[in-house]
Formats: structure tokens, C-alpha cells, sequence
């Protein structure tokens, strides 16, 4: 999955990982891999806080990565946002656009939300 958007304000980085944790869930040889790219990188951020009830990125980020997913973020757009020096959630890491091309060409599928 390739996720663009920041993960409130709309619902798409919400969607690829609910669609994310429904392979892993359903289909447990399913190796689900999750780029951010631009202000998705935000995903990956620790200690999100929202309102009760409402859905939580980094519960499903770390959601992804515990049933054995890979979360990257693009690190220039990390750096471009300030957040290239923070924690991000543990198992989630910074990477580069050459991983994601590697990542694209070993895929059978690739989703871009």
C-alpha cells in the first residue's frame, strides 16, 4: 500500500489500513508492506490522542506491523515535515525511495491510497 494523505482530515489513510488489517485478517499469508509518502508520514507518529470512539492510525499502524506487516516512511518527507528526528511507532522505520521501488517491483499488487 502506498498512502499519501495525512491520516485525519480524510478517511484514505484510514481506508488502506482497514483494508490492510482485512488481508492480514483474512488472509494470513498475505505479506502486507505500508509506504508513507508526503503528509502520511505522520501515520507513524506515537502517542496520537482522539476523541473517544473515533479511529486511532497508530493503533492500526501498530495493528499492521504486530500480525507481521512492514510500515515505512519516506524520509525527505519526514525531513520536509520536521519529524525526521522523532520516535515513530516501534517496528515502523524510515526509508527511502529506493526501498519503495524495490518494494513495487517484488509486489504482486500495489494500492495507492
Amino acid at each position: 500500500f502506498i498512502v499519501n494523505d495525512a491520516p485525519y482530515g480524510n478517511e484514505r489513510a484510514y481506508n488502506a489500513l482497514r483494508l490492510g488489517m482485512a488481508l492480514q485478517r483474512e488472509h494470513a499469508d498475505t505479506l502486507v508492506r505500508v509506504f508513507l509518502l508526503g503528509d502520511a508520514v505522520t501515520c507513524a507518529l506515537p502517542n496520537q490522542s482522539t476523541p473517544q470512539g473515533y479511529y486511532n492510525l497508530e493503533r492500526m499502524v501498530r495493528a499492521i506491523i504486530k500480525a507481521g506487516g512492514e510500515v515505512r516512511a519516506c524520509g525527505s518527507c519526514a525531513e520536509a515535515r520536521g519529524i525526521s528526528a522523532l520516535n515513530l511507532i516501534e517496528g515502523a522505520e524510515i526509508s527511502t525511495m529506493s526501498q519503495l521501488a524495490q518494494w513495487v517491483v517484488e509486489a504482486e499488487r500495489v494500492l495507492t491510497f
